[in-house]
């Protein structure tokens, strides 16, 4: 390693301080900080976002990068620098179309529009959001033109979430995903066997529920010495270094499941997270490689796992023990059949897996038509309600059961939603992998025994940094390149049999 290159990777290691500093204070505004706070806190988010855009793009910054890429490009780096130097590049010559006053004021509009979009959603209005809405998308529109694209605008902003991807790939993705769901769906509607979650009711304690999830998040291998879970108003996971990646979830005395699924699903993220090299924090060799492959481990855990019937097999005894006046006369096999009920929602987060990438067609086409201006911002409710009609059967009956529902909008990931598709069908084919390699997964699970599954994704996954590309990724992980045949063969079976189709 030349003087050059450790000098490089200094800076980088500085940008990351100061990133990990930034995302630090957003977890705080979304957990702990009190709503006064909310002004003060967006002009310091904006201060630190010039600062930070000034450190990418300045003279010294650049002209280490600028001699690493010439390294590289005369092979005189190893294959890991090489690897640094070559997304690095890739996100500086982006940061690099964006001037310093337009980050200061995307990251200023958006700070103030969270707790506008949570104010507006607990008021069932759009209508107070909607202004604030459209400042982010008439940014997100500027963004795409000037970091420029090829084929629609869409593609600018989609390609930060799921590097290389294009509007085209998702549609068509979607389109398969869609052209298989859709008749299922009818064929689980038809079914003579009848499923319903009501079978599990009652009143569940809050401080049970917090202790019963924290013991199933470590049990999968949460590691609890390198993070943390809170209470947010909308359930997320935030690293700022392989030893501290922090979850939140929401908790309902009524639904016991969101919060368990809600613990879980955020524990596949962090333990993506905690499972990045630590000695190569702040460079992309210590990052995840996308945001799919990112909700690949939270789909994973969340529902192949944690919806199973071998996790329940051992965890389902421990439940009953915590809850007997709801759960002491349901037996496992009702219990297990309660969680898996397909029926369409009107909240994407509280979706069933067979109905949920339904929820993530609808986000993609409406924020796919605002990013190319074919929709105003205006609009979105009724085009929202008119498209979960369509796709879910479902009238909504208020804002906050529709288009205020989800966060993402208000901190302008535009771009984000079809990653959770991508996802899906990542985890399905990781599973699989997972299951070929470790044929008594299902036993080690049933004796409440994880550790053999999160090696695998350790290895196969986790330690990789950004050293592969995900398409690359899934391919050394299982043998093929991304397909939906992993996905349907997994909803066809284990559905089926739910239902008895």
């Amino acid at each position: 390693m030349t003087n050059s290159f450790s000098a490089f990777q200094q800076k980088l290691t500085d940008i990351a301080q100061l990133e990990s500093a930034i995302a630090l204070l957003n977890w705080d505004k979304d957990v702990l900080m009190p709503p006064k706070g909310s002004g003060p806190r967006a002009a310091m988010l904006s201060y630190l976002a010039g600062e930070l855009h000034d450190k990418v793009v300045s003279p010294e910054f650049r002209g280490l990068l600028g001699e690493a890429k010439a390294a590289a490009d005369a092979g005189r780096l190893a294959p890991g620098e090489r690897a640094i130097v070559r997304e690095v590049w890739r996100d500086v010559s982006r940061e690099e179309k964006l001037p310093l006053e337009f980050v200061k004021e995307l990251a200023q509009v958006t700070s103030e529009a969270y707790h506008v979009w949570m104010d507006a959603r607990a008021k069932k209005d759009f209508d107070l959001f909607a202004p604030h809405l459209a400042k982010i998308v008439a940014l997100k529109r500027r963004e795409a033109q000037l970091v420029g694209f090829q084929g629609s605008p869409y593609d600018a902003l989609l390609d930060t979430f799921e590097p290389y991807a294009t509007a085209p790939e998702i549609a068509g993705a979607l389109g398969d995903l869609k052209n298989f769901l859709v008749p299922f769906i009818v064929k689980i509607r038809n079914a003579k066997a009848k499923v319903s979650r009501d079978v599990v009711a009652g009143d569940f304690d809050i401080e049970k529920q917090k202790a019963f999830c924290a013991r199933a998040a470590k049990q999968i291998g949460y590691d609890f010495g390198a993070g943390r879970l809170d209470v947010s108003a909308h359930p997320f996971s935030t690293s700022f270094h392989p030893l501290d990646s922090r979850i939140t979830t929401r908790y309902s005395r009524s639904e016991f499941m969101e919060s368990i699924s809600g613990v879980i699903h955020e524990t596949g993220h962090a333990l993506y997270e905690q499972g990045l090299p630590a000695a190569h924090f702040g460079t992309p060799l210590a990052e995840a490689v996308s945001l799919g492959i990112h909700e690949s481990q939270s789909r994973l855990w969340e529902n192949m796992v944690g919806k199973s019937r071998p996790f329940w097999i051992y965890f389902y005894p421990l439940l009953q023990r915590e809850f007997p006046a709801a759960l002491q006369n349901v037996s496992l096999d009702t219990f297990y059949r309660s969680i898996n009920t397909v029926e369409p929602s009107f909240i994407r987060v509280e979706s069933d897996e067979v109905t949920y990438n339904l929820h993530i067609i609808l986000r993609f086409e409406i924020e796919k038509a605002l990013i190319e201006d074919n929709l105003e911002v205006e609009e979105l409710p009724v085009v929202w309600n008119s498209k979960m009609k369509e796709l879910l059967q479902l009238d909504v009956p208020d804002d906050s059961l529709g288009v205020l529902q989800d966060v993402h909008w208000s901190g302008g990931m535009i771009g984000y939603f079809p990653t959770y598709s991508l996802g899906n069908l990542y985890s399905a084919q990781f599973f699989a992998a997972a299951k070929r390699d470790i044929p008594t997964l299902d036993e080690q699970m049933a004796r409440g025994e994880f550790g053999a599954l999160l090696k695998w994704l350790r290895e196969k996954i986790h330690v990789h940094g950004k050293f592969y590309s995900a398409q690359e990724l899934a391919k050394n992980a299982t043998g093929e390149a991304l397909n939906s045949k992993h996905f349907a063969a997994y909803i066809t079976a284990k559905y089926s049999e739910i239902y008895e189709l």
